[in-house]
């Protein structure tokens, strides 16, 4: 309830201020924007924000930024030095690339940036590129496309199935 007075409406959460608390840190913090922050909280006064007070923080994807469009999502297990490893990369080099990320509380399903190039892909004739998905798995992908993990690694050599990264593309037999 915000203010006592009603429920924080679809897409938003619940945050109470504390001391030091200001709009800009808010819509900083939380990456949103001062008419987002209003729209999610009629009758807010951003100029005077009250320890205590509860309001609606608008909730949207919050993808890191990343110029290299390399991002993973986090599973169970994962530490930056495992994640680091997989991608043959520095923990500084993540942690640089990640300055909002808190390494003693990694999320399961949180979004990261891994500082690496990809290369560009070029597709034999006979397959077709497909970007990963969060989520996806070489197993996943070979039984929805229904082909084998071994075909997956035999037409993409350079590509790590236990580091397949968000927007990458891999390629794919025509069925």
């Amino acid at each position: 309830m915000v203010d006592g007075s009603r429920e924080c409406p679809p897409n938003t959460e619940e945050y109470v201020i504390k001391a030091g608390d200001t709009l800009y840190e808010l819509i900083q913090r939380f990456e949103t924007t001062i008419p987002a922050l209003i729209g999610a909280n009629p009758g807010i006064d951003p100029e005077n924000l009250q320890v205590g007070q509860e309001i609606c923080i608008p909730l949207q994807e919050r993808f890191p930024s990343c110029p290299e469009g390399n991002f993973y999502s986090i599973q169970p297990g994962d530490t930056l030095y495992k994640i680091a490893q997989r991608f043959n990369i520095s923990v500084d080099n993540l942690n640089e690339a990640n300055p909002r990320l808190d390494p003693q509380n990694l999320n399961v399903g949180e979004i990261i940036c891994i500082p690496v190039a990809k290369p560009p892909v070029e597709c034999p004739e006979g397959t077709f590129k497909y970007q990963i998905q969060a989520g996806d798995t070489f197993y996943e992908i070979a039984r929805r496309f229904g082909t084998t993990i071994e075909e997956l690694k035999r037409l993409n050599p350079d590509v790590n199935p236990d580091a397949l990264l968000i927007g990458q593309s891999i390629c794919i037999p025509e069925t």
